[in-house]
């Protein structure tokens, strides 16, 4: 395609912007930038890039524990509505297009607070000196969380107090909480210190955040809380029962606030009710129990604490076990020997637990032989113990273990226990032939424990490690536990997979059986899975005739032997074979694409599990191309409403596949579903990277576009790309003359430049408020009328000295003029324009105006045409000024702020017309003409400069 223009890709770039809200962004002495913002405001970063391909953006958080929202994570612009201060930090913008290294940017974010402050009180009373006199000291001290740091003022009353105003304050900050906390100490207390105070926090209206204040009234009678709790402690009740706490303050002043806490942040039960300081819990249950604190506070001196315990009568985890003769080895039990019934009981509170023992259902009393003993009250779980000595024929039967509460209230809780001759210890087996179990995946298994004896105990599983003689728990079990029961000796494991491999240990349980060594059993399980395999699916394109080779690895399987392998076309087999001990993957070769080769290549890796499959799609289809985003916006055509677009785009691995032979191009308008389709022929080969122009016409309206872009070759049609095309009408699509006077709200298409520091602003002397500032800026527009709308940078505050405000003019595209020379080849003359403009620019503090043609070809330039400093005087002065594009072009405006705020610059009455301007003031850099000037020219400048002087 010769003559079209290349475009090799091109590494991106980044800058990040602020352009939300927000109080400042500057460069700290580590040039870093940090971008100020308020608690609450909307934070917006822009992202702005270049490069080619369009590089993808990715937003991040340095050490970030709360993820950034996904909607905003790849956009260009970050947004987080109602900020909060923990969300301030430093946030990275990414720009990656596969082309050098990629382009990260970042700026620090601060977040601005000022909470309300607090005044705590503490009080000295007896402090001991070296004359040992007694003196009564008070310490108010301010608080208030804030960024940036907090200043405090303290007042008495109306008075400012200060450092060395009164010899008997002092104020400081300790050393500690430097910047944070403001101490009054008030020394040897006088009758004019009880007063009222007030703590004022500021942060001097940084970011707008106003200043807060706290109050406290000092008297003799200020007095620290104390508070008293009208309940029984600890508290017992039944469950079910409703339970009131009630706390009242019996001193301080102020009068302390009251609230219940429970240890540990646990919450106060959601059902409660909570009234000034009393707590009532309805239908409370065990889980209720525990200890509550009413906390008192007032802020003088320390909170006042005071605790009780509320104890939920209930029984639960009854257990028992059986211990045969200590003195024998046998574990049987056998006549003539002793034998130990233990039972154990959780109960609250514990000392009210009692236990009484039956034998086949009547009360079975302490004796010589039959030996009943309790632990102590205090130890929990309360556990009794039935020794029976000399066991005998008539002692066999059933003994019940009956625990109950003192006072009642609750339902015992019973335990059988039979001792006859077929009470016998635990025996534990693994089936024949299941301590090695193979399965597959997805199947599920039981691993199952025989169990012998009477009682029969519980089964506790666990996954262990065997190494050596010793076996110790390393692995949790499938459902995440260390531990799981049962009580028929089957662990049952559902839909099984590869990581529940291993050995299981099944033991018993001391409780309910046998209080003997506990018996174990190990279990091997083996997960059978089919081979892993990668890749799983890739697609590879191809050109006819080409060769090459199709690879599938082999990651891992079990059983790992007697693999076998098997490729596939479609459904035509093309080869098979069996992978050695040594092998790691098998390859497909093909020697020549042809048409027929085209199409879906499979290889089958096989085990006793099953198979892992490599998916491999080959095809002739191209790559997508890739919309060039840097062009300009809309080319306007020669005739009325009729405009076009200039669309640019590369081919992405364009040699990939056979030669691209033509594109279609499909485009609807936005809204309609009627398609439109034209066919870009493309001749020779495209290049990695050459920049590919069209020119789309006959667009009737200048409205949105949905362009797709096809590439066409032997095989068929490749990978379409889409993309919107918008902008908007020209304010006059043949540029021949251009005026703007700003009186509509459109702005004849002028914008504010969004990498700027601050925006013109669109007004009229009529609205505009000049109360701080009535020596600057103009009092009507251009033409006179105070109605009449102009632009201007306003420089108040927050307008720091050196901030620029830029406003862009619309994108002309030239009036090329082509002529014929002596020599019969065509010639194109660039046409020059006359920009005019009038500005006003009056004030002591006036800065620069200045004035750039900004010209947008593959790369965008600015060339500075016209600049201006200082004070003008209270008048509107025109400018003119000839520009010379070669390309389409845009006029800049750029406003300076100056040192102060009476630096108003208003611009107004703006045109572009083509042809040289005709009699130009002087508004050149400076008084003294450039080299090329008239005489005239010069004149008029002299003059003009000793009338400002006479005014």
């Amino acid at each position: 395609a010769d003559g079209i223009p290349r475009l090799t890709p091109s590494p991106p770039t980044a800058q990040i912007v602020p352009s939300g809200q927000g109080c400042n962004v500057e460069e700290d002495r580590y040039t870093e930038r940090v971008h100020t913002i308020r608690e609450g405001d909307t934070l917006e970063l822009q992202c702005l890039f270049t490069g080619h391909p369009r590089p993808q953006i990715r937003w991040t958080k340095a050490g970030a524990s709360d993820r950034l929202n996904e909607s905003y994570q790849h956009n260009e612009t970050l947004r987080i509505e109602n900020i909060s201060r923990h969300q301030g930090g430093r946030y990275y913008c990414k720009a990656e297009n596969r082309h050098g290294v990629p382009a990260i940017r970042s700026i620090r974010v601060e977040v601005y607070y000022l909470d309300d402050p607090v005044i705590t009180v503490h009080q000295s009373v007896g402090e001991s000196k070296e004359q040992f006199y007694f003196e009564r000291t008070v310490f108010l001290r301010c608080v208030a969380n804030s960024n940036p740091p907090v200043h405090y003022t303290w007042r008495r009353g109306r008075e400012v107090l200060s450092q060395g105003t009164d010899s008997g304050v002092e104020i400081y900050e300790p050393f500690f909480t430097q910047g944070e906390t403001k101490i009054l100490k008030l020394k040897n207390l006088r009758p004019q210190d009880y007063a009222d105070y007030t703590c004022m926090s500021s942060v001097r209206n940084i970011c707008g955040i106003e200043d807060k204040s706290a109050h406290f009234s000092l008297s003799n009678r200020t007095a620290p809380p104390s508070i008293k709790l009208l309940l029984e402690d600890p508290l017992v009740v039944n469950p079910g029962e409703t339970i009131t706490l009630v706390c009242v303050a019996s001193g301080g002043d102020p009068p302390p606030t009251l609230k219940w806490v429970r240890p540990g942040g646990e919450e106060i039960p959601k059902r409660s009710v909570i009234k000034r300081g009393t707590l009532t819990i309805p239908a409370v249950t065990m889980d209720d129990g525990g200890t509550y604190t009413c906390v008192a506070s007032n802020n003088v001196g320390n909170p006042a604490k005071k605790s009780t315990s509320i104890l939920v009568r209930g029984l639960r985890k009854g257990r028992f076990w059986i211990t045969p003769d200590p003195y024998h080895n046998d574990d049987n039990i056998q006549i003539g020997r002793e034998v130990k019934i233990s039972c154990q009981v959780e109960a609250t509170p514990p000392e009210e637990l009692q236990f009484s023992w039956l034998k086949n259902g009547r009360p079975l009393r302490s004796s010589e032989r039959m030996v009943i003993t309790h632990t102590d009250t205090d130890v929990s779980p309360g556990t009794t113990n039935l020794d029976i000595i000399d066991l005998k024929f008539t002692d066999f039967g059933t003994y019940t273990c009956v625990a109950s509460l003192r006072n009642g209230g609750i339902s015992e809780i019973s335990i059988d226990v039979n001792i006859s001759s077929t009470t016998v210890p635990p025996e534990l087996t693994v089936p024949r032939g299941r301590s090695h179990l193979i399965s597959q995946e997805g199947d599920t298994v039981d691993l199952q424990c025989l169990v012998s004896g009477k009682p029969k105990p519980i089964i506790l599983w666990s996954r262990v490690e065997e190494g050596g003689a010793a076996v110790s728990t390393v692995a949790l079990m499938p459902d995440g536990s260390a531990q799981m029961e049962s009580y028929d000796g089957v662990l049952r494991i559902s839909n099984v997979t590869r990581d529940m491999s291993g050995t299981y240990c099944c033991q018993t349980s001391q409780y309910n059986g046998f209080n003997v060594k506990p018996r174990k059993a190990l279990i091997q399980l083996v997960v059978q899975f089919p081979p892993v395999v990668e890749p799983v699916y890739t697609e590879i394109r191809q050109a006819l005739s080409r060769a090459f080779v199709l690879t599938c690895h082999l990651l891992r399987a079990h059983p790992a032997r007697l693999l076998r392998y098997e490729w596939k076309l479609g459904s035509r087999l093309l080869t098979v074979g069996q992978l050695s001990e040594q092998q790691g993957d098998t390859e497909y070769q093909v020697r020549a694409l042809n048409r027929e080769g085209y199409g879906e290549y499979t290889c089958d890796i096989t085990n006793e599990a099953g198979a892992g499959r490599c998916t491999f799609l080959v095809t002739g289809k191209a790559n997508a191309p890739e919309f060039y985003y840097d062009t300009y916006g809309a080319l306007w055509q020669n005739r009325p409403t009729v405009y076009g677009f200039k669309l640019q785009w590369t081919q992405m691995d364009p040699n990939a596949v056979d030669r691209i032979l033509a594109y279609r191009l499909s485009f609807r308008q936005m809204g309609q579903s009627r398609w439109w389709e034209q066919e870009i022929p493309i001749d020779g080969n495209i290049r990695m990277g050459e920049l590919l122009t069209y020119n789309l016409t006959e667009l009737i309206k200048p409205e949105s576009y949905l362009v797709r872009l096809t590439p066409i070759t032997r095989f068929g049609e490749g990978d379409a790309t889409e993309r919107i095309i918008t902008y908007s009408p020209p304010v006059n699509p043949h540029l021949r003359e251009f005026h703007c006077g700003f009186e509509d709200e459109v702005l004849c298409l002028f914008s504010q430049d969004k990498t700027d520091v601050f925006d013109w602003t669109h007004h009229s002397a009529s609205t505009r408020d000049t109360k701080y500032t009535p020596n600057t800026g103009p009092s009507s527009d251009h033409t006179g009328s105070k109605q009449g709308f102009y632009m201007y940078i306003e420089t108040s505050r927050p307008r720091l000295e050196g901030d620029k405000a830029r406003l862009l003019s619309p994108t002309f595209n030239m009036n090329s003029k082509t002529t014929s020379s002596s020599s019969s080849s065509s010639v194109t003359n660039n046409p020059t324009y006359c920009f005019s403009f009038y500005y006003h620019m009056y004030g002591k503090h006036i800065g620069a105006l200045n004035v750039f043609l900004r010209q947008k070809g593959q790369m965008v330039t600015d060339t500075s045409v016209w600049s201006l400093t200082g004070n003008q005087g209270n008048r509107w002065i025109q400018a003119k000024v000839d520009i010379h594009p070669t390309a389409a072009f845009q006029i800049v405006m750029e406003g300076v702020r100056g040192s102060g705020i009476e630096g108003d610059i208003a611009i107004d009455d703006v045109s572009i017309e083509e042809g040289e301007c005709k009699d130009p003031p002087p508004n050149s850099k400076s008084l003294a003409p450039p080299p090329s000037a008239h005489i005239w020219q010069l004149c008029v400048t002299l003059s003009l400069a000793l009338i400002g002087r006479q005014r």
